[in-house]
């Protein structure tokens, strides 16, 4: 059952064997399999509940439905931009769809370094395997495949670099390239078409414009927890809503939940909570063609650059990589906003848009972050300098690189002071010149995570390898807070993955 806020009296109560905050990747997740197990379940989403006859394609309808402080969120600097959902299914209504299975040396490494337990590669493949028939999961075929895509995959391969079709979550494709505004056909498999519909379908109650505020506690248990009901126009509370569960999981994504976690008062007891925090900050270089790419259409990553998914040292001097790098895809709006300048110069640019490609390179990141209140007001640290941000400079100069070979006549980095290029024996002087201080470069946070890092004990991190917060007894955690660090990859799948071996730790504790 879906219930929207509005439906809700000014005073609701529930009662319920697990409540779960959040609907995105981890707690939709979580949701379908508890209700498959015969757990009455009730979802709680912050954001609105959308359907397809609302995504209309129009990019700033959507931006203020479902992105996350309509998308104006960034970095105590200001040097980030803040990426995450604020709806019924979370991140997944606007994420690009690729779906990758967490590298065998990631999982190996987390085992390692972190000592987890109960996430190798034998516990998830069976998850994997289960998510990729659910969604749909495939390479996309030629069809599917814009010119930016194709210049890209052409170019990388004869730079000898390893470039793969990038898998796919998606059933029908209009190719209509509005991923990013949620899909109007539903076709791409977000949790809001398939684990959010299945777990509805089995009798889950998922509430939508309600935010957890405050859990209730017994000692170690957590009884229930005390929410808001929003006015969806105003943000503002027009009631409550008190949950008792049996079981309670957060499942807020990488910047909710670190935050709602300190919100308790716990960071005294989890001195490691809101720390070790990654977002795979995200450098672009735009490309202007003599012909037109018309990046925003079909889907946004095709092909991908997994040459540099690995940082290499010699020694222990970094040497290159350390990202995954994508062609890009931005909508006309988003374009104008990320591009350079002001008044004749930008729409001088923006009257070529049709011609201007790119590429975006997910940066795995090296030096950690931290989330943390401040008089109330969650602050997120962005490490921009030391490893990150040489990491940040080989992405340009590897984006410039394969730019240059597709054929790009003039590249921009839309920085600040508009560094453009117009040949390879550029690159060098104009990558070192740019600023890295905050307010000078575009850079987007889609990937957040790490804040409730999974581990030992509390000495070293939030929560144990079943999923449970340090120190208590049915207080579960649920999405990319979780990971040890970033999975070097896009993380959906293994948000999901991981979110099935918490499910089986719930249902063990019921």
């Amino acid at each position: 059952m879906i219930i929207q806020g509005h439906e809700l009296a000014a005073h609701t109560e529930l009662a319920c064997d697990v409540v779960i905050i959040g609907s995105g990747c981890g707690g939709a997740t979580l949701a379908l399999k508890l209700t498959e197990l015969g757990h009455d379940v009730v979802v709680l989403e912050q954001g609105g509940y959308y359907t397809r006859e609302d995504f209309d394609q129009r990019e700033a309808h959507m931006l203020a439905k479902i992105d996350g402080g309509r998308g104006l969120d960034t970095s105590a600097d200001g040097s980030v931009s803040l990426t995450y959902g604020n709806n019924v299914g979370g991140a997944s209504v606007h994420y690009w769809a690729d779906s990758y299975r967490t590298p065998p040396d990631r999982l190996a490494r987390w085992a390692d370094d972190y000592g987890l337990q109960g996430h190798d590669l034998a516990a998830l493949t069976p998850h994997f395997e289960r998510i990729e028939r659910d969604l749909n999961v495939h390479e996309a075929d030629d069809s599917y495949v814009n010119a930016m895509n194709a210049k890209l995959a052409t170019a990388a391969k004869g730079l000898g670099w390893d470039v793969k079709k990038v898998p796919q979550a998606r059933r029908g494709c209009a190719r209509s390239g509005h991923c990013m505004q949620g899909c109007a056909y539903d076709a791409k498999q977000s949790q809001l078409v398939t684990h959010i519909a299945r777990a509805d379908a089995l009798g889950a109650r998922i509430v939508s414009d309600v935010r957890a505020e405050q859990l209730v506690w017994s000692g170690r248990r957590v009884t229930g927890l005390r929410a808001s009901v929003l006015d969806r126009g105003t943000q503002q509370p027009r009631g409550t809503l008190t949950v008792s569960a049996r079981q309670v999981v957060v499942a807020a994504g990488g910047f909710g939940t670190p935050t709602f976690l300190l919100r308790q008062g716990l960071k005294e007891r989890l001195p490691h909570l809101g720390e070790h925090f990654f977002c795979n900050p995200c450098p672009m270089v735009h490309a202007l063609y003599d012909e037109p790419i018309v990046q925003w259409r079909n889907i946004p990553a095709a092909w991908g650059v997994e040459e540099f998914r690995l940082a290499r040292f010699d020694g222990d001097r970094y040497r290159e990589g350390g990202y995954l790098l994508m062609p890009n895809q931005l909508q006309p709006a988003m374009l104008a906003a990320v591009l350079p300048g002001a008044g004749p110069e930008h729409r001088r640019l923006m009257a070529k848009m049709a011609l201007l490609g790119g590429t975006i390179a997910w940066i795995d990141d090296a030096e950690e972050g931290s989330i943390r209140l401040e008089g109330g007001v969650r602050k997120v640290e962005v490490p921009l300098d030391g490893l990150n941000g040489q990491i940040i400079r080989d992405a340009w100069r590897k984006q410039c690189e394969v730019l240059f070979a597709t054929g790009a006549e003039e590249l921009l980095f839309g920085d600040a002071a508009d560094t453009r290029i117009t040949r390879p024996d550029q690159i060098e002087a104009a990558v070192a010149s740019i600023d890295l201080q905050p307010g000078r470069n575009v850079f987007a946070a889609p990937h957040p995570g790490g804040g409730a890092r999974m581990g030992r004990g509390p000495h070293d991190s939030v929560v144990g390898f079943d999923h449970r917060v340090h120190g208590t007894d049915n207080l579960f955690v649920a999405d990319p807070s979780v990971f040890p660090t970033a999975p070097s990859v896009d993380p959906s799948l293994t948000i999901m993955a991981f979110s099935y071996v918490a499910a089986e730790a719930v249902h063990g504790a019921l």
